[in-house]
C-alpha cells in the first residue's frame, strides 16, 4: 500500500506538535510496511528519509490544464493574502515579515515553481493555494493508492489530488478553529476545514474530544469520522543527568502562549502557589500572540523574580527543560490531544492536564483539573512539590503508563482505516 501524504511541517523544523505528530505516524506507517510519500512546502534536506519519499513542493512546478483552470475559478476566494498568522510567536513575526519584503518568491499563474516559506506568515492563504496546485501536479506524477492530509493547511491540496487521480482522501484533524479561536472562528479556515472534511472518503481526529467537534460543529457523517488516539516517540531519547545550578523547585508550563493553551491560568495559579511557597521558580516556556500581556500580569502581580519566560524552544532544549522541571502543567482550554504530558512523562516528570483535553481520555496517572478551576491547579501543583509519596506515586505509574503508548499501534489503527477506504471505494 502507498500513501501520497500531504503535510505543512515536518522535524526538525517544527512549531509544535504538528510535525512531531506527523513523524511519529509516518515511521509507525513504514514500519507496518506502507510506502510513504511525504509532501511538505520546504524541504532541508536534514529531514529523516527512512520513513519513505520526501516530496519538496518548492522544487515542483505546477502545471495546468482545462480542469485546473476550472477548478481554481471556484477557490480565488483563497487566493488574497491573509493576516491569519496561526502558531507564530511575536518574537518571530517582524523577523518573517522582513523576510518576506526581501524575499520576493510568489508567482502569480500556473507553470512556475513556487518557493514556500513553509511558515505561517502573512501570505498563508497564497501559501495554501500554491500548494493545492502543486498538489495536482505530484498527485498526477506520482503512482499512490490513497491520499492522507494532515491538519487544515493541508486539505485543499487533499481535494485537488483526489480529483486529479481519483485516489480517496483521509484527511487527519490535529486541532479544529474552535480550538484556536474558541467561537469566534476565521471564517476562511472554518470553511476550508469544513469543505476538507466534506470531500474525505475518511476523516481521522486525533481524540474524542475533537470527534464530537467534527460532527457537531460541522455537521459531518459520524460514520466517517474515527478516533485515532496520538502516541509518543522515545526513539533515540536519553535520560540525561542536568545540573539545574539552582535548588528550588520548578514548574513548568510549555507550549504556545495562545488563547487555546490557557496561559492566563498558569499565571494565576502561580500566584497562588507562590503565596504560599515563595521559593518555587515557575518557567512559561513558548510563544504566541498572549506573551506580552503575560510578562505584564506577571509584573503586576510582583512575580518577575521567581517567573521566566524562555520563548519558543525546539530540540534538545525542550528535553532539557522536562529534566528541569519538578511539575509540568497543560491548562488547556480546548487541546485536540496534547503530545506534550506524555513527553514531560517520558522525561519522568508528573503531569496536571485540563480536563478539556483529548491527551485526558487516555491518561489515568495523571492530575486532571478543569481549566478554569485556579484553585484546583493551584492545589495540584502545592501537593506534587510538598507530598513526596503523592509526586512520587503519579511519576512511576505515569512513566509506565506512557511506556506503553507506540506510534507503531497508532499506525494500525491508521492502515486499518486505510484498508477500509479503500475497500468501501
Amino acid at each position: 500500500m502507498k500513501a501520497l501524504m500531504f503535510g505543512w511541517e515536518f522535524p526538525p523544523h517544527i512549531s509544535g506538535g504538528l510535525g512531531t505528530a506527523s513523524y511519529g505516524l509516518t515511521k509507525g506507517l513504514a514500519k507496518s510496511g506502507v510506502e510513504i510519500l511525504f509532501v511538505m512546502p520546504k524541504a532541508s534536506g536534514d529531514e529523516d528519509k527512512s520513513i519513505g519519499h520526501i516530496i519538496n513542493a518548492s522544487d515542483v512546478a505546477s502545471k495546468t490544464d482545462v480542469f485546473l483552470e476550472n477548478y481554481w475559478t471556484n477557490v480565488n476566494f483563497l487566493s488574497v493574502s491573509s493576516g491569519l498568522i496561526p502558531y507564530l510567536g511575536f518574537e518571530t513575526y517582524e523577523q518573517m515579515r522582513e523576510e518576506s519584503l526581501h524575499n520576493k518568491s510568489s508567482v502569480s499563474h500556473l507553470g512556475e515553481k513556487y518557493r514556500f516559506s513553509g511558515k505561517y506568515g502573512a501570505n498563508l492563504m497564497e501559501e495554501v493555494v500554491r500548494y493545492a496546485m502543486v498538489a495536482a501536479t505530484i498527485a498526477k506524477q506520482q503512482n499512490f493508492d490513497i491520499i492522507h492530509a494532515h491538519d487544515w493547511l493541508t486539505y485543499l491540496a487533499g481535494i485537488v489530488a483526489k480529483k486529479v487521480s481519483g485516489k480517496p482522501l483521509v484527511i487527519h484533524v490535529h486541532a479544529t478553529e474552535f480550538d484556536r479561536s474558541g467561537e469566534h472562528v476565521n471564517q476562511a479556515v472554518y470553511d476550508l476545514e469544513k469543505l476538507g472534511m466534506d470531500e474525505a472518503d475518511a476523516v481521522m481526529a486525533v481524540s474524542n474530544l475533537t470527534r464530537n467537534i467534527v460532527i457537531s460543529k460541522y455537521n459531518i457523517d459520524e460514520s466517517k469520522v474515527f478516533t485515532v488516539h496520538n502516541a509518543v516517540d522515545f526513539s533515540g531519547h536519553k535520560a540525561s543527568e542536568i545540573n539545574r545550578r539552582v535548588n528550588d523547585k520548578i514548574v513548568t508550563f510549555l507550549g504556545r502562549i495562545t488563547f487555546q493553551k490557557g496561559p492566563e491560568y498558569f499565571i494565576e495559579a502561580a500566584h497562588k502557589v507562590y503565596k504560599q511557597l515563595p521559593d518555587v521558580r515557575f518557567v512559561m516556556a513558548g510563544s504566541g500572540d498572549m506573551m506580552n500581556r503575560m510578562v505584564k500580569r506577571v509584573a503586576k502581580l510582583g512575580m518577575g523574580s521567581r517567573f521566566h519566560f524562555t520563548g519558543f524552544l525546539k530540540g534538545e532544549d525542550v528535553n532539557k527543560m522536562y529534566s528541569y522541571s519538578d511539575v509540568y502543567v497543560m491548562p488547556s482550554v480546548s487541546e485536540p490531544f496534547g503530545i506534550s504530558p506524555l513527553e514531560a512523562m517520558r522525561s519522568g516528570v508528573p503531569v496536571i492536564i485540563s480536563n478539556q483535553s483529548g491527551v485526558s481520555e487516555v491518561l489515568k496517572h495523571a492530575i486532571k483539573i478543569n481549566f478554569w478551576d485556579v484553585d484546583a491547579l493551584a492545589d495540584s501543583i502545592y501537593a506534587l512539590l510538598c507530598y513526596k509519596g503523592i509526586n512520587q506515586m503519579i511519576t512511576r505509574c505515569g512513566f509506565e503508563e506512557v511506556n506503553s503508548f507506540s506510534w507503531d499501534d497508532t499506525a494500525k489503527i491508521v492502515k486499518d482505516i486505510y484498508a477500509k477506504t479503500l475497500q468501501e471505494r
